[in-house]
C-alpha cells in the first residue's frame, strides 16, 4: 500500500513507505533491534540502523482467556518503550516483523504498520549552512564521533 504524493523541492527528495513501530520492555529494545539488522539495515539517506526510541511509558492490557497467560479481570500494566523505523519495501514487511515476534518477550507484541512518507536529503546540501552543527560549536548532544568533523 504505497502512497503517492507530489512534493518537489530543490532540497529534499520524498519517497513512500512504512513505519513500523513495536512497544516492548526496554530491556528487550536493543535485542529487538539487533535481531533486525541482518535482515533490514534502516536505512536513512546517508546512515543505517536509523530508528527513535521512546521515555519509559506504560502499555496496559487485560489478558483474554484461549492465550498462554492467565486470563486477568483487572487491566495490567508494564513498562514498555516504543521503538519505530522506516522500511520502504512492502516485501520487507514480513522478515522485519518476523524477527520482531522471534525476540520480543511477548506472546502478542505490538506492533503497527503505517503507510508513510519520510524526506531525504539532497547530497552537498547546506555544507555552509550556520545552523548546521558541523559549523558551529559542539552542542552536548553531537556524538564524539561527529565533534571536530568539520563540512566535508
Amino acid at each position: 500500500m504505497q502512497m503517492t504524493v507530489q512534493i518537489s523541492s530543490d532540497r529534499f527528495d520524498v519517497q513512500s513507505g512504512f513505519e513500523i513501530a513495536v512497544q516492548v520492555p526496554e530491556p528487550h529494545a536493543e535485542p529487538v533491534l539487533e535481531a533486525i539488522y541482518p535482515r533490514q539495515s534502516l536505512r536513512y539517506g546517508d546512515y543505517d540502523r536509523v530508528s527513535f526510541q521512546t521515555e519509559i511509558g506504560l502499555q496496559r492490557f487485560r489478558s483474554l482467556p484461549g492465550g498462554r497467560n492467565a486470563a486477568t479481570d483487572a487491566i495490567l500494566e508494564v513498562p514498555c518503550v516504543e521503538l519505530s523505523f522506516f522500511v520502504a519495501n512492502e516485501s520487507d514487511i514480513r522478515d522485519v516483523v518476523e524477527a520482531i515476534y522471534a525476540q520480543h518477550p511477548y506472546e502478542e507484541p505490538v506492533v503497527m504498520i503505517r503507510p508513510t512518507l519520510r524526506t531525504l536529503h539532497r547530497s552537498g546540501m547546506d555544507e555552509d549552512n550556520p545552523n548546521k552543527f558541523w559549523n558551529r560549536a559542539a552542542e552536548d548532544w553531537v556524538p564524539d564521533a561527529h565533534r571536530n568533523s568539520g563540512a566535508k
